[in-house]
């Protein structure tokens, strides 16, 4: 089974999401659907970027690290966010 570690990008005022999951069609879902109460205010979301592991601690440590200082600074100099 895979796990994916994903960022969101807000249509509504640009802003970005990170987060984990093992099936990603649903979560986005649920994240436009209103159901997460975090992402509710900004909607509609786009899946902006995925990366995916084998492990669901992976995935998780690569969502701890995207919100880090480091991880930001990785996302900006990729020109992934």
């Amino acid at each position: 089974m895979k796990y994916y570690t994903y960022i969101l990008k807000s249509d509504y005022d640009d802003t970005y999401y990170y987060g984990h999951t093992k099936d990603i069609e649903k979560r986005i879902k649920q994240h436009n659907a209103g159901h997460v109460k975090y992402t509710k205010g900004k909607r509609p979301w786009k899946l902006h970027y995925i990366e995916d592991f084998s492990t669901k601690s992976e995935a998780f440590r690569r969502e701890r690290y995207f919100k880090s200082i480091q991880g930001y600074r990785f996302l900006k100099t990729q020109g992934i966010i």
